[in-house]
């Protein structure tokens, strides 16, 4: 009694700020804080890393003033590309259609106009586009610094929900993906919305309201109705049927298209193209309650380094084993933990003097080999996953 948590997303900078401004979530009660550091790295060894305002450049000397140098430029690198990109995720994608009509200009014009926005990066930021959309983060990363914490700062952007090594094609775009955030207007922020991230779905529900929105909650969608190759309405757990003109999906794609949808509504090819998408998380989510902060021993005491991301990997060779692991064992016996303490900036989700966390662990295995369990395991991991945290702090 007395400590609340978020269940499943933990930290706020990917809700674009496009979604605020329109909804006005602010006006009906979101208020987002920023960390007072950004990330926190601990080492084995007793070293640490400590990134944010007036924090990554001098800490990042004490490994390597090659690096320090380097840090500015790759950031300013992934920021000029995350700028261009930002008007992507705005845009609704090319739709690929067969055929020569209406609907096929129609798409067309819209492929141009998305080409058209790379037109403003320039000849060697497009080439950097496509390293970042082709290759490992690791191999960029080794390109350009020499110290395992300063690599493995980026490398954990590359791998975090993403059930990958650091080394695997395509991790690259993972990280720049995460360059994209910001937090009241500050790019490249991480922050947390005070009252936990369930302010962000209150505030939104408070918005459509305000515009005559009826929300049903505890409704299960037992099946999409599709009718002359539209979806016209659901079918609810209790059986009930709601038609619409227009039906809106935020589920997983593979869940909407091979649950929800019958085979017969969809064509063959796709079908089976959706059916082996392989998209499983190799994430551990836990929720703690403290009684009091932990005490790192690269860092003792309290401090701005436990308001920020703790992230518990030092090296990308570490986040590679973790993987490699988990393919073969079902989850990684060195997992990746990432350690955030949102009741440092607010207080309203722990009874006083004591506090919450959120342990973001990575690798696990979606479906354990063997045939196992998860149910068998949990608690073994679960102990797995405190101890890790233990060894630093």
């Amino acid at each position: 009694p007395g400590f609340r948590n978020s269940v499943a997303a933990y930290t706020v900078s990917l809700l674009n700020p496009k979604v605020i401004a329109d909804l006005q979530l602010h006006r009906h009660g979101l208020r987002i804080v920023e960390r007072r550091a950004q990330n926190f790295l601990p080492a084995p060894d007793g070293r640490y890393l400590l990134t944010g305002d007036g924090r990554t450049h001098q800490s990042i000397a004490k490994f390597s003033e090659r690096d320090a140098l380097q840090i500015d430029e790759f950031n300013r690198e992934l920021e000029t590309i995350a700028d261009v990109l930002r008007a992507f995720v705005l845009r609704a994608p090319p739709n690929i259609v067969e055929g020569f009509g209406l609907h096929a200009i129609r798409e067309a014009i819209n492929a141009a106009g998305t080409a058209n926005i790379l037109r403003r990066l320039t000849l060697e930021s497009q080439r950097t586009l496509l390293d970042l959309f082709t290759r490992s983060a690791g191999d960029m990363l080794d390109d350009r610094f020499e110290s395992d914490l300063v690599k493995a700062l980026f490398g954990f952007d590359a791998i975090v929900g993403n059930y990958a090594s650091p080394y695997a094609a395509g991790s690259a775009y993972v990280m720049l993906h995460h360059a994209f955030g910001e937090v009241n207007g500050r790019k490249g922020l991480w922050g947390h919305a005070i009252g936990g991230m369930g302010a962000i779905t209150q505030a939104m529900a408070a918005t459509a309201r305000a515009h005559g929105a009826k929300i049903e909650t505890d409704a299960g969608v037992r099946e999409v109705v599709v009718e002359n190759d539209r979806a016209i309405g659901v079918i609810l757990d209790n059986g009930e049927t709601v038609r619409a003109s227009y039906i809106v999906s935020g589920v997983n794609p593979k869940l909407l298209y091979t649950r929800l949808i019958t085979a017969d509504a969809l064509p063959k090819p796709f079908l089976d193209r959706i059916t082996n998408w392989r998209n499983g998380s190799g994430t551990f989510r836990m929720n703690v309650a403290l009684s009091a902060l932990p005490s790192f021993k690269a860092l003792p005491g309290p401090g701005d380094h436990l308001t920020a991301g703790i992230i518990l990997a030092p090296s990308l060779g570490y986040m590679d084993r973790a993987w490699l692991d988990a393919r073969q064992h079902g989850w990684s016996r060195e997992p990746v933990v990432e350690v955030l303490i949102p009741s440092t900036l607010d207080n309203s989700l722990a009874p006083s003097g004591k506090h919450v966390a959120s342990l973001f662990c990575q690798h696990v295995a979606p479906q354990l080999p063997g045939g196992r369990s998860w149910d068998d395991h949990r608690d073994e991991v679960a102990d797995l996953m405190i101890a890790t945290v233990d060894r630093y702090a």
